[in-house]
């Protein structure tokens, strides 16, 4: 896999994908077969080995006799070997070259193969998992920075760490924690934009957002969030919120909160995320506010099913009814699936539809343990040398808290999106889907979008997130930001590491003809956004007040409970323009 991919990135996409680890041990063996029926290549492969091995035993000597120019290939831009121990004791210095050496050949042997791409990408991403595994750093009485704690503790860091291991072991399935989730609170510190649940049914709550300018602008915003996650990444923390920062720039704001789905609901499809999620919510937001028009920002998964949505809207004749749409890192067009992709072939999806069918879900915190193991090096034994090595507690960072929220999906939705999307790639071709018994053409939306990509991001990269710009007839703005797929979406002002670029796309001009032209800016594209936003977001009108009864956001589906429909049909009645 290219670069290296930020842990909560990770495992959000593989819960996107619903990757079966299984393929993976297939892919490994299909190399090991096709290496012994080429005897020439495998003795050339050897003999290389050979020779890395022995110039890791000169080196040794060289050290051992004072040569400090010897360094190990190893060297410390890798964060697990950071310590100077690592470099400076000839022992260590030599374990490491050993180590890189025995990494460079079972890569090679899977590069080398005959075989396709893909499984070649397979079988590396678990030779990669191996690798990690073995590296001298997961060892503790190898470690210099575990055995330098131990010491300068008095072995009280061994203690804590049992205690963390055995506390791991009895209350999280044996893996290593990866955040201090005890310290956030949904509607405290995290998901506490003020808002109230205005609808609710089978799939989802309906939040409206307490304005806090008192006018905002005619036409309201509808949040689209992914259902493989709560939707609070869109609001995740005070200053770290997208909703929080659209409320404050006078927008009436509204969001899905996707239900947590279990056996009952495995029946659901796609057109039921259709009708009863988006399509519901857009009723309800003009029955509320009395708009004529709505604007809709969408992330992710969010953003494929908003513009399925444009799409269904412009094929029946009610296209007006949206007058913007932001869509952040939002596959469309899955011709360039990212490194992701590649575990979405048809064995792995029927293997997978197999699980999920005996259950009639998916439940991505049942196969997260399993997942985990994908990117060993960032979400297990990093952790497990923190944690159970150095007895440290892990980081309360509120991005992985949101990433350990996880979601099921029910089987027929789930099945559905993998085989039309990533498998067959129907979107992009006009009548190829057909959604709630109509089919759709990209090239009838003609509602002004502003899209987003993400330079780092490996689940939606950004050259496959412009194309959505090429299948639409209408106007596109195109922002491309720096950082990931997450982060590059929590992306408040006042970064000094962000940057973004920008620049209203033509019709037939490809990715990097759009970046060779594009204006670069420091700082967040949130700020473009809310310019993009309030030119079209119609004129200012008094705000409207929520009712004082009612749940108080973030909701009850947020907290996995289960609750009777709301009708907002009397809400109307309960609003007031704001003073």
């Amino acid at each position: 896999m290219s670069g290296a991919i930020p842990p909560e990135e990770l495992s959000y996409g593989l819960d996107v994908t619903g990757l079966d680890p299984a393929s993976l041990g297939d892919a490994l063996r299909a190399v090991i077969t096709d290496a012994l029926t080429d005897p020439l290549r495998m003795g050339t492969w050897m003999t290389s080995f050979a020779f890395a091995q022995q110039t890791v035993g000169i080196n040794f000597l060289r050290r051992l006799s004072g040569d400090a120019a010897t360094q190990a290939v190893w060297g410390p831009a890798d964060k697990r070997f950071t310590d100077a121990a690592w470099t400076g004791n000839p022992f260590l210095a030599t374990l490491l070259d050993d180590y890189a050496t025995r990494t460079k050949a079972a890569l090679d042997l899977v590069d080398t193969s005959r075989l396709p791409e893909a499984t070649k990408r397979k079988a590396r991403f678990l030779v990669t998992l191996l690798n990690d595994a073995s590296a001298p750093s997961n060892l503790p009485w190898m470690n210099p920075a575990v055995i330098k704690e131990a010491m300068e503790t008095g072995g009280a860091s061994l203690m804590r760490g049992a205690q963390n291991y055995l506390d791991d072991v009895a209350h999280n399935n044996g893996q290593p924690r990866q955040v201090d989730a005890a310290a956030f609170e949904l509607g405290r510190n995290i998901a506490c934009t003020p808002g109230r649940v205005v609808f609710r049914n089978e799939l989802i709550e309906l939040l409206a957002f307490a304005p806090q300018t008192p006018e905002v602008h005619a036409i309201p915003l509808l949040c689209s969030p992914p259902w493989i996650n709560k939707y609070y990444i869109m609001d995740l923390a005070p200053g770290r919120s997208f909703i929080e920062w659209a409320v404050q720039h006078g927008h009436q704001t509204f969001a899905i909160s996707y239900r947590n789905p279990d056996a009952s609901m495995s029946a659901f499809g796609m057109d039921d995320y259709l009708r009863l999620g988006i399509l519901s919510a857009l009723d309800v937001v003009q029955e509320i506010t009395g708009a004529s028009q709505v604007n809709i920002a969408a992330l992710c998964l969010g953003g494929t099913i908003a513009t399925i949505a444009l799409a269904y809207l412009a094929a029946i004749g009610q296209g007006d009814r949206v007058a913007g749409a932001t869509l952040t890192n939002a596959l469309v067009d899955f011709s360039e699936p990212g490194d992701l992709g590649v575990f979405t072939d048809e064995t792995t999806i029927a293997r997978l539809e197999r699980k999920m069918n005996e259950r009639g879900y998916l439940d991505s915190k049942e196969m997260a343990g399993t997942f985990d193991w994908m990117r060993a090096n960032d979400l297990v034994w990093s952790y497990v040398v923190n944690n159970w090595f150095m007895g440290r507690k892990p980081p309360a960072f509120d991005i992985l808290a949101w990433n350990g929220d996880s979601t099921r999906m029910p089987a027929a939705m789930h099945s559905q999106y993998l085989r039309s999307c990533y498998l067959h790639n129907l979107l992009v071709v006009p009548g190829a889907f057909t959604i709630a018994g109509v089919p759709i053409d990209l090239g009838k939306i003609t509602t002004p979008l502003f899209v987003l990509g993400a330079e780092n991001d490996h689940i939606a990269p950004w050259r496959a997130t412009y194309l959505t710009t090429q299948h639409v007839a209408g106007e596109s703005l195109y922002t491309r930001t720096n950082a990931g797929h997450i982060a590059g979406i929590v992306n408040p002002p006042g970064g000094k590491k962000s940057v973004h670029w920008t620049k209203p796309v033509d019709h037939g001009e490809d990715a990097d003809a759009w970046l060779a032209g594009a204006q670069q800016h420091q700082g967040s594209w949130w700020q473009t956004w809310a310019i993009w936003a309030e030119d079209h977001g119609g004129g200012r009108v008094p705000a409207l007040s929520l009712p004082d009864g009612g749940e108080p956001a973030p909701g009850v589906y947020v907290r996995d409970a289960v609750a009777a429909a709301l009708d907002p049909v009397s809400l109307r009645s309960h609003l007031q323009a704001t003073p």
